[in-house]
């Protein structure tokens, strides 16, 4: 069975064929870890393998799948140290998706270099645009490739019981031999070619969708255009164009031309539309900027990353420049940087008093420069912590404007003393600064020396942005003694650096009082988690009304050495604009994280809801019936099947998941919630649940629904296999897929949920 890559798109480039050959390349880790690898691309047109030498077994491997981008060039860390070594013409690199390691190559020429990074990008484009179809014919064929053991091109009933372990398929012996007969039309004793589609489409057979079909189908073999009208209106709550939706949907996904010109929708093109976007739960309108970009800053959530340029842990981790752009290409719109004295009289970034790899500052702004606006045009804010002597301070400051140029912002945008923060539509482009700053803004404006705070106030603000919990070891009291001297020898803030600090100027917290009577809406405080959990538990309204007037950041507490995270969503519940995660760490606070910015096309800024804008607000999250609902809102979820889900990595050979689905509603306290399913044994195929659950929901602005796909483990803590977070409000009525994705945020094609969901708004009247 040929690839349909191969078969469809491959043919006549003289870039793949070559690939397929194979070339000896560098695959650097270092600059004194530099090792030949031969690389080849495998007759699937999807796989890359590499192994040390030309005889012998696969190293290693990985999927055009899985690569995002291919850099040319010096364009990493690694490959710049060794500029002068090799010429950037034989260089590059590839970009994985999620949390994976880039892969460094130096190619034996400029020539075999151009031939890889071309033929891999075509790859790439070619995954990018496949359609429903083309991706589940490229997924068949990927797994005929994998069970085909003596590769001629058939499978015999043993390679087939062989590939239904390995598809997570635990069936009765006799009656995959039934679906073997019936797909061996030849009558061989194999299957080969359309034999196996025919195969995979029996395995594959969607009763539970058939039966939702044949309900709205009068003759139980196609759906007319008004049939399907009546399916789009009753179940998936289409009310607006439904007609002309409707033939747009058969357009886009009929496979056949007979029936699209009939207007005439069969079994195959019903199931399509199920599993494509328009069939997701997720709400299509929410992918873009739908939302009034024109508000102040402080009425956004606004994504925000802790540590950024950390790619492990804080204490012995890799500091690196990718984790800025990684943040970046995710519409992380905060960045932190932690800056200190180089010892070559330029700042450096890295987790001071630490054994963390320390990187230039300039290459920092280096990187900002690049890729800031390539995933949002909405501000940037460049949270800074500032350890520096007043010398390199200037410095700082020389290389952010002489990098950034007009994208750094150094004045306000209209040469005024702000009332209240510019809204992301007016500060588009551009990049701000956050930290301490001496005087105020309108010293500056009106054109007085700006005024030097006294010493006792900036160690109090260092001391509140560095707030750390709980007993200190040896190595934290030294570390933190080594701090006390090194503020103690501080005795200002560089004035050039100072005046590029705008609209997000550094303040101490002191109490919502204090900050009510002597703070502007341009200054800002930080707190750490454990100080931002006791206000939102002793003074929750008065958080809430704080953040509808001014910024506030919140970052993870000192301890979490190893860079774990905290759950955000407490923050958020009284307005918190900047509660910044470790996005190098993966878990369900990134997957909340990662659910609520995943609306409003991905740009990083989240409008709050109207009750959280108001300086006057009643709302609190433990009492959400002070903005007015009398009523929650009932959320139904039926749990209908699961198909093709993941093995578990590093399990045993052989070993079939037992899948269960757990749904959770995060959002204020009453409202948090979790329900799950039985467990289906040894099925991670096709399991089918059918079970039905009720939420009921006070403060559905502010929820997060998730749900967990689990192999259940009696004996043992459950093992994840897949999850999905999105925001309520962008959850779709009706029948619907989940697209699950893996504990690094990536897809897992075509692993999905089906599921029926129904929401019923509250009404205004009491019961």
């Amino acid at each position: 069975m040929t690839s349909v890559l191969y078969s469809a798109r491959l043919q006549l480039d003289e870039n793949l064929e070559r690939m397929q050959e194979g070339a000896m390349m560098r695959k650097v880790k270092s600059r004194n870890w530099k090792k030949q690898r031969y690389f080849m691309l495998k007759e699937d047109g999807m796989t890359i393998w590499y192994k040390s030498k030309m005889s012998g077994k696969a190293k290693s491997a990985f999927s055009v799948s899985d690569v995002e981008t291919v850099r040319e060039g010096h364009q990493s860390e690694v490959l710049q140290s060794l500029a002068e070594e090799f010429p950037s013409e034989c260089c590059f690199t590839v970009v994985f998706h999620g949390r994976r390691s880039n892969l460094d190559l130096i190619a034996g020429s400029a020539e075999e270099a151009q031939c890889w990074i071309q033929g891999l990008r075509r790859l790439v484009e070619i995954v990018m645009n496949m359609d429903q179809r083309e991706k589940i014919d490229q997924w068949i064929c990927d797994w005929f490739l994998k069970a085909d053991k003596d590769k001629d091109g058939r499978m015999n009933f043993k390679e087939v019981q062989h590939l239904l372990r390995m598809m997570n398929v635990d069936m009765n012996e006799d009656h995959a031999f039934r679906l073997f007969q019936m797909a061996d039309k030849s009558e061989s004793g194999t299957l080969e070619g359309e034999e196996f589609v025919l195969f995979y489409k029996a395995l594959t057979q969607r009763d539970e969708v058939l039966e939702i079909f044949q309900q709205y189908s009068e003759d139980g073999k196609k759906l007319t255009l008004l049939e399907f009208v009546d399916f789009l209106q009753q179940e998936q709550m289409e009310v607006d164009g439904t007609d002309e939706l409707a033939m747009e949907l058969i357009d886009r996904y009929e496979p056949s031309e007979t029936a699209k010109a009939r207007h005439i929708l069969s079994i195959d093109g019903f199931l399509m539309y199920l599993c494509s976007p328009d069939g997701s739960i997720f709400n299509l309108e929410h992918r873009k900027v739908f939302q009034n970009m024109s508000q102040p800053l402080c009425h956004y959530f606004i994504s925000s990353s802790h540590n950024t340029y950390l790619m492990e842990d804080q204490l012995r981790g890799q500091s690196s420049v990718e984790g800025y752009i990684r943040a970046l290409k995710r519409g992380c719109r905060c960045l932190e940087v932690d800056c200190w004295d180089g010892s070559n009289g330029e700042p450096i970034v890295y987790h001071g008093h630490t054994f963390t790899s320390k990187i230039p500052f300039r290459d920092v702004v280096t990187t900002l420069e690049k890729y800031a606006f390539r995933a949002s045009d909405y501000p940037v804010i460049l949270s800074i912590e500032n350890h520096c002597s007043i010398q390199q301070q200037d410095i700082m400051a020389q290389q952010l404007k002489g990098i950034l140029g007009e994208k750094l912002l150094t004045t306000t945008i209209d040469g005024r003393v702000p009332v209240q923060l510019p809204s992301p539509e007016e500060l588009k482009g551009k990049i701000i600064l956050k930290g301490k700053k001496t005087g105020y803004l309108e010293d500056c404006l009106n054109g007085q020396p700006d005024e030097v705070p006294e010493q006792e106030d900036l160690e109090e603000e260092e001391e509140e942005e560095e707030e750390e919990e709980g007993p200190e070891t040896e190595e934290e009291a030294l570390r933190n003694e080594d701090k006390r001297k090194e503020k103690k020898a501080k005795q200002s803030i560089s004035t050039e650096l100072s005046n590029c600090i705008v609209y997000c100027k550094s303040v101490p917290f002191c109490s919502f009082q204090h900050s009510r009577r002597h703070y502007k809406p341009y200054e800002m405080s930080s707190f750490t988690e454990s100080k931002a959990r006791k206000l939102i538990r002793d003074t929750g309204n008065d958080f809430v009304r704080h953040n509808a007037w001014q910024l506030s950041r919140i970052f993870p507490h000192g301890l979490r050495t190893d860079s774990s995270n905290y759950n955000p969503q407490a923050m958020w519940n009284v307005g918190c604009q900047m509660v910044a995660l470790n996005f190098q760490t993966a878990g369900a606070e990134m997957d909340l994280y990662d659910g609520l910015f995943s609306q409003n096309g991905g740009c990083g800024y989240v409008l709050k809801p109207s009750f959280m804008r108001d300086p006057e607000t009643n709302f609190s999250p433990e009492n959400p019936q002070s903005i007015g609902n009398k009523n929650p809102l009932t959320l139904t979820i039926k749990v209908i099947s699961g198909q093709q889900l993941p093995k578990v990595p590093n399990s045993k050979e052989g070993s079939i998941v037992d899948p269960l689905v757990r749904m959770e509603i995060h959002g204020v306290p009453g409202d948090s919630a979790k329900q799950e399913t039985k467990y289906i044994d040894n099925n991670g195929f096709n399991p089918q649940w059918g079970e039905s659950f009720r939420f009921q929901v006070w403060v559905p602005e502010l929820a997060l629904l998730r749900f967990v796909v689990e192999d259940y483990d009696k004996a043992s803590r459950n093992d994840f296999v897949g999850q999905y977070t999105l925001p309520l409000t962008s959850v779709k009525s009706g029948y619907r897929h989940i697209h699950l994705l893996s504990k690094d945020g990536t897809r897992v094609p075509p692993a999905s949920l089906f599921v029926h969901i129904h929401i019923q708004e509250p009404s205004s009247e009491t019961d």
